[in-house]
C-alpha cells in the first residue's frame, strides 16, 4: 500500500536541501515549489474529509469538491506571502507559477502511483494537461491579485470572482479527463492551448511595457 505522505517526504527532502543551499530569488522559487506540493497534500486531506462529511461519491468529489478545495488551498501561500512581505508584482507572478508547478507535479506523481503507468499516451495527455491547467488557473487568480489588489474595493470581490473562474475551469478539466477516449484528449489539450495563448499574448505585450 502506498502512502502519499511517504511520497511527499521523498520529494520534499531534496527540495529542503536545495532551499538551504540556494540564496535570494532561487531560494524563494524552491520555497514556493515546495509550498505547491504541500498545498496538494493538504488539499487531498480536506477533499477527502469534506467528501466523507457530505457522503459524496467519487464523481461528485472530483467535479464539485476537489476544484474548490484545490484552488483555495493553492492560493493560500500566495496570499500569505503577499500580506507578509508585499513583494513586487513580477516576483509574485513567478511565485504563483512555482506553486502551480509544485501542485501539479505532486498530483501527477500521486495519480501515477494510484493508476499505474501502462497507458503512456493517457499519462502524457493527463500529465501535460494537469500541469497546464494548474498554471492557467494560477495565472487567472494572480491576475486579479496583481491588478486589483491596490484597490481596496476590488481586492476581495475581484479575487473571489477570478477564483470562481479558476474553480469552474478546473472543474471542467476534471470532468473531461475523468473519462477515457476523446474526452480525455480534449481535456488535456484545452489547458495546453490556453497556456500557449497566454504565453503568446504575454510575449506580444512585453515590448510595449518595456518602452
Amino acid at each position: 500500500m502506498i502512502y502519499i505522505e511517504n511520497v511527499y517526504i521523498c520529494l520534499a527532502a531534496p527540495l529542503l536541501i536545495a532551499i538551504l543551499c540556494l540564496k535570494d530569488r532561487k531560494k524563494i522559487h524552491m520555497v514556493f515549489l515546495l509550498s505547491g506540493m504541500t498545498a496538494c497534500i493538504f488539499s487531498s486531506y480536506i477533499t477527502t474529509w469534506m467528501a466523507v462529511l457530505v457522503g459524496a461519491g467519487h464523481e461528485y468529489t472530483v467535479v464539485e469538491i476537489a476544484p474548490f478545495v484545490e484552488e483555495v488551498v493553492k492560493l493560500s501561500p500566495i496570499l500569505f506571502y503577499l500580506l507578509l512581505v508585499h513583494p513586487p508584482k513580477d516576483r509574485l507572478t513567478e511565485c504563483v507559477l512555482m506553486v502551480s508547478v509544485g501542485f501539479a507535479t505532486f498530483e501527477n506523481v500521486c495519480y501515477l502511483l494510484n493508476n499505474g503507468s501502462d497507458d503512456l499516451l493517457s499519462l502524457l495527455i493527463r500529465g501535460f494537461g494537469t500541469g497546464a491547467m494548474h498554471v492557467v488557473c494560477g495565472v487567472i487568480v494572480s491576475a486579479g491579485i496583481i491588478w486589483l489588489w491596490d484597490n481596496p474595493w476590488l481586492r476581495f470581490i475581484g479575487t473571489v470572482a477570478l477564483l470562481s473562474v479558476a474553480i469552474t475551469y478546473h472543474g471542467i478539466f476534471n470532468i473531461l479527463v475523468s473519462h477515457p477516449g476523446a474526452s480525455l484528449v480534449i481535456g488535456g489539450i484545452i489547458p495546453v492551448l490556453t497556456m500557449c495563448v497566454v504565453l503568446v499574448e504575454g510575449t506580444r505585450r512585453r515590448p510595449k511595457d518595456e518602452k
